[in-house]
């Protein structure tokens, strides 16, 4: 199968040619909340504003999901988005001279970071200085941030090494009760002695520590004390600091822009880490989009300060209020879509007085039957060379240095960022690569810090991934997932036709479940078909689902499960448990309908000149515009 070929329809109409995506005007996609509401309705700002206090009950059942807001915080952070590319600068340099011993005059030891009003700030300051400098220690005095060398961090050097010393002070700051570090075994009990002391006294109320043997091996481990479970005597002080933490939400409205590009400027503008924003779903950057977010530690009154900045660069702000909570990935309903294709021309020799009645033939059957719910091409990333599911498939393999060498794969362009790709793969020199890459390539500015810092072999690509946050080093994983997932549902279709079939799964819950058929299954009531069924027609082809590739999901017993098998065996993961252990990446699949339905679509055709044709409709959450569109025009569209 071709790569981006998804030939398989299940309606006989004949389509037409036309194109897609001309202006971002062409495509303006509206996101829809919970409640099906459009989030760019008047009415949305009044409705919101304030939230009830969820039930202990619905916030159990929230755990049941993914919590890609708890992801999502765990972002290792970004200097030069949060000091600025100079301040970042002077901050090298001055440990770089520090390093060196090469600062012998006192008051040339500390750097002044500058000042810092917003307490908020000063703690997102302190702690990405902490995360990319772990020698350094950072100290405020009134507003302003100054940084000089950890003694501490020297001593534990001095028993260790730099990098088990570095590797300590992350676990440490980290505070993750109960975790433990394990120092590199040891043989000399006197200077175990000393690290016992060392740890003790410095940490000894966050920590416990103990040597342990294996393989006559002797090991130090340090395990971060549990958090009492006495509940602690709530102060005046505990609840003014709780009335702190604001949560701000507000419509998005961006123009050509990708929704990680558009956070990560306003996080630069605004302070604060690209973390503290929380959306809902991730729209397509060839479109105009509305979408909600939120954004945390930051007052309606601060944002509606920047508006005129992010004007500038194609981002609108509105629907602007507090709320009590961060938005969750996955939480809306699904999208609506203004749609214009251009250029309409017929497949075959028909007219285009014609024209008309094929239009209005392909829509209908679409209408009513559906179309395949394939992943469509943004879930593969913009890349012409190199696409997402391959640099997930090398991840999945564990091959560091080769998923490095694909993300950095050039581009046929010769703008900034691709010429620092080429300088990379070419010179292998991070540092005059990073200074090559544009302030907004957020992602590929984390891997080139880290590379740089840790070199480019195995240890420091691991290091080149962890710097980026969870959900952007998973995205790769489900881009490959995805990618057998599309391929697998052309094979059932070829081979297994158009009903359900025995060994095929399908959704088994209530008629409220069904509803769902459309958007990726986490956890539902799978069934499996049985031969009696099939005869009988029990199950519709509306109801087949087929699992995403990982762990915890099973597959079809049919000839489709033997199909999945080979399919992974193929690409070298037949004996693959889709976990990536070196970057805490876990995968554990899920399912998705094989078939999804536009609602309440309308559409008009204009004939006059260029012939054009206007649609719109609702998709629930997960489904692509572009594939419904393959679809109607029997034709891939990207």
């Amino acid at each position: 199968m071709e790569r981006d070929t998804l030939s398989c329809f299940i309606s006989d109409h004949e389509g037409f040619y036309g194109t897609i995506k001309n202006s971002p005007q062409d495509f303006v996609v509206v996101e829809m909340d919970t409640h099906g509401q459009l989030v760019n309705s008047p009415n949305v700002q009044e409705k919101h504003t304030k939230r009830p206090q969820q039930s202990q009950a619905n916030k159990r059942d929230d755990k049941s999901k993914p919590d890609d807001t708890d992801i999502l915080n765990q972002d290792c952070f970004d200097l030069n988005l949060i000091l600025g590319p100079a301040m970042t600068e002077e901050l090298e340099h001055f440990t770089n001279k520090m390093r060196a011993n090469e600062i012998c005059d006192q008051e040339k030891a500390e750097l002044s970071l500058g000042t810092y009003p917003d307490k908020h700030l000063r703690a997102v300051v302190h702690k990405a200085v902490r995360y990319n400098f772990p020698f350094l220690q950072t100290v405020t005095n009134q507003s302003e941030i100054r940084v000089r060398e950890d003694p501490d961090f020297k001593e534990l050097a001095s028993l260790s090494s730099e990098g088990e010393a570095e590797e300590f002070f992350r676990f440490i700051d980290a505070k993750v009760p109960g975790s433990v570090f394990t120092f590199l075994p040891d043989d000399s009990k006197e200077h175990r002695t000393s690290v016992h002391h060392f740890v003790s006294r410095r940490f000894g109320k966050l920590v416990e520590t103990k040597s342990f043997t294996d393989q006559e091996k002797t090991s130090i481990t340090v395990r971060l004390r549990e958090r009492s479970k006495q509940p602690k005597k709530r102060t005046i002080a505990d609840c003014q600091e709780e009335e702190v933490t604001l949560y701000t939400a507000f419509m998005l409205r961006k123009d050509n822009l990708e929704t990680l590009e558009a956070i990560s400027y306003m996080a630069a503008v605004l302070g604060v880490l690209p973390s503290d924003f929380t959306y809902a779903g991730i729209k397509d950057k060839r479109a105009i989009t509305y979408q909600a977010m939120v954004v945390k530690k930051i007052s309606p009154e601060r944002l509606l300060d920047k508006v005129s900045e992010f004007e500038r660069r194609g981002m609108q702000i509105s629907h602007v209020r507090p709320v009590s909570e961060p938005l969750k990935l996955g939480r809306l309903q699904g999208n609506h879509f203004d749609l214009v294709v251009r250029d309409l021309k017929p497949h075959g020799k028909n007219g285009l007085t014609e024209l008309q009645q094929l239009v209005k033939e392909a829509v209908e059957n679409v209408k009513n039957r559906g179309f395949v719910n394939y992943y469509g091409p943004q879930r593969f990333g913009s890349g012409l060379c190199v696409q997402a599911d391959q640099i997930g498939l090398a991840l999945l393999m564990e091959k560091m240095e080769a998923s490095v060498k694909l993300f950095f794969t050039p581009e046929d362009g010769d703008d900034l960022q691709n010429k620092a790709k080429r300088h990379f793969l070419l010179s292998g020199n991070a540092k005059e690569s990073l200074a090559l890459m544009p302030a907004y390539k957020a992602r590929e500015r984390l891997m080139l810090r880290a590379l740089h810092r840790y070199g480019s072999g195995q240890e420091g690509c691991i290091r080149g991934w962890l710097s980026l946050p969870h959900s952007m080093r998973v995205f790769y994983l489900h881009s490959y997932c995805s990618r057998v997932w599309n391929e697998a549902a052309k094979y059932r279709l070829q081979k297994l036709g158009f009903k359900a079939v025995q060994g095929d799964l399908v959704w088994a819950g209530s008629e409220t479940g069904l509803k769902s058929t459309t958007e990726e299954l986490n956890a539902p009531q799978v069934h499996v078909v049985t031969s009696e069924e099939e005869k009988e027609e029990v199950f519709s082809l509306d109801q087949v689902i087929l699992p995403m590739p990982g762990n915890s999901v099973k597959y079809p017993e049919n000839l489709l499960g033997q199909w999945y098998r080979d399919r992974l065996a193929q690409d070298g993961l037949g004996s693959c448990r889709f976990r990536v252990t070196p970057l805490k990446l876990n995968v554990p699949g899920c399912y998705r309908a094989l078939l999804a339905k536009p609602q309440n679509i309308t559409y008009s055709l204009r004939t006059a000149e260029e012939p054009s044709l206007s649609l719109t409709f609702d998709l629930d959450a997960s489904c692509y515009a572009t594939v419904c569109l393959g679809e109607i025009m029997k034709h891939n569209l990207s």
